[in-house]
Order: structure tokens, then sequence, then C-alpha cells
């Protein structure tokens, strides 16, 4: 939301956690049940291609922090306008400014679980090790504190 932009009447909430904890089932779930709009952070970067390249290691693509933030402000300018309050998800938090956020609520699992979910979504070794060591270390929680 832009500084200077439209004034909010209703919430935005942030549902992060690491890749595979639920966060898009439980904020489409909210948002549904509470009557706000829900934005898939991650479709949002696929459809305004807010990437700058690829890491072939970790089998994903590098995020432009910068366009999404721009493309993520417009959003949140709109809802505000329409008295729309959102429910986004995304799996960091720390790149979007505080002010733009009422609640901000961070999704955790069983290992075990998150194991089983990463694996069935196809993550090579390195990418579910990765994240499966973020959980573990709480990474998520730590940067949303």
């Amino acid at each position: 939301m832009s500084e200077d932009g439209p004034q909010r009447r209703r919430p935005n909430v942030l549902i992060t956690g690491t890749p595979g904890v639920g966060k898009t089932s439980t904020a489409a779930l909210i948002a549904e049940r509470v009557g706000l709009l829900h934005v898939n952070v991650g479709d949002l970067i696929k459809q305004h291609n807010c990437h700058e390249g690829r890491d072939e290691e970790l089998d994903t693509n590098v995020l432009d922090e910068d366009k999404l933030l721009d493309v993520m402000e417009g959003i949140l300018d709109k809802a505000a306008e329409e008295n729309q309050g959102i429910v986004a998800d995304f799996h960091v938090c720390e790149i979007f400014p505080e002010r733009w956020f009422d609640l901000v609520l961070v999704l955790r699992t069983s290992t075990d679980v998150l194991f089983d979910r990463l694996t069935n979504r196809g993550y090579n070794e390195k990418k579910r090790a990765e994240n499966m060591e973020a959980e573990i270390m709480q990474v998520i929680l730590e940067e949303a504190r």
C-alpha cells in the first residue's frame, strides 16, 4: 500500500510459513469465511513475471522483489479503494512493509507431514532439505517477529 494511497477500513492479513505448511489452503478458507480477498503471492509472481532468473540447483525462480512490491502495492491500493481487505499468503514476510498488514500469521507443521508434502510436490533433495531445515530452525517464525 502506498503511503499516500487510499485509507484502509478493512484488515490485511499475511499468512506465512515454510512451503508445504498449508498457507494457501488456510488463506483461502479464512478469506472465504470472513469476506476478504485471497491473494496468492506465488501466483502473482508467475502472472506478472516477478522473477529475474533461475536457481537451477534449487529448481526455483529468483524473485524480483521490487517488481513484486510494485504489483502488490497496486493490489492493496485497489482493495482499499473498494473497501476490501485481503488475506495474502507467501513463504516470506520480511520483504513487505510492516504497514501493509494488520496481522501476520506464521503456520507450522510437523516435519514428518512436511517431508511427505514436499516429496509429493516433487521437490529435489536439496530444495526439500533446505525447507525442512527452515521449518526445524523456525526461520520464518523468527523473520516474522
